[in-house]
């Protein structure tokens, strides 16, 4: 299998705060790979590292064998991104939005390739309303799009769910889910435990910017545990080390 994503020893500090302590992880091609941890265990910042968005202290990281650190504009050249709160620029529609994504991206027939998401993600009649205007599940639908639309490689996604209702939650998971059968690679980072025992194939636990645990939900699952109680105990126990 070929590693599309590998950390080594990767941190972050803000000042006297480390966000991320020493983190290392690979994960290889066909993965939906899940990274799992509590509000602040550094999940954000992992993903902001690993697209070139935020400088490592220390470590080192590789993205579809592009070095973070070296080529942070060429990793996100490389990628889908979908950041926890970015949103679309206010003063564009959506499809103005996607159009410049397009001229970005070099991206043929985005016209075409723009309408399949709209009616699939079932927005068609939003395609001209100024992003500032749109409800956010409405512009969490944007954000997808334009991570998917030019078919990368891989794709992080923060919190892949937020904003949507349940039965686009659905939708979004069964797109994710035929994704990688496709070959292509997703990580997500998460705290719905649920969610991620249900659509991944791997999972990190992160917890105060360490790594607890690295492994497959298959072997989990198959040794008769849950990833929700798992992840409980496991973080739980760590907490009172």
């Amino acid at each position: 299998m070929t590693t599309v994503l590998e950390a080594r020893g990767l941190s972050k500090a803000y000042g006297d705060v480390q966000a991320v302590d020493n983190v290392t992880l690979s994960v290889e091609e066909g993965a939906l790979f899940g990274l799992l941890g509590p509000n602040g265990s550094g999940k954000t910042t992992m993903i902001k590292m690993l697209t070139g968005q935020t400088r490592p202290s220390g470590g080192s990281a590789q993205v579809l064998g592009v070095d973070v650190t070296a080529d942070p504009v060429g990793v996100r050249a490389r990628v889908g991104i979908i950041p926890e709160q970015e949103t679309p620029p206010s003063f564009l529609s959506a499809m103005e939005y996607l159009r410049f994504v397009a001229a970005v991206r070099k991206i043929p027939d985005i016209e075409t390739k723009a309408e399949w998401w709209f009616d699939f993600l079932d927005f068609a009649d939003k395609k001209n309303v100024l992003c500032k205007d749109l409800s956010r599940g409405t512009r969490q639908k944007l954000m997808f799009t334009q991570a998917f639309i030019h078919e990368p490689a891989l794709a992080l996604i923060d919190e892949p769910l937020i904003n949507f209702d349940p039965i686009m939650q659905d939708l979004v998971k069964e797109y994710l889910a035929g994704y990688v059968k496709k070959g292509k690679t997703i990580f997500i980072s998460t705290h719905i435990l649920e969610v991620a025992e249900e659509i991944c194939s791997e999972f990190a636990i992160l917890h105060k910017g360490k790594l607890l645990h690295n492994g497959t939900v298959a072997e989990l699952t198959g040794g008769g545990d849950h990833l929700p109680s798992f992840f409980l105990s496991l973080v739980r126990k760590d907490r009172h080390a």
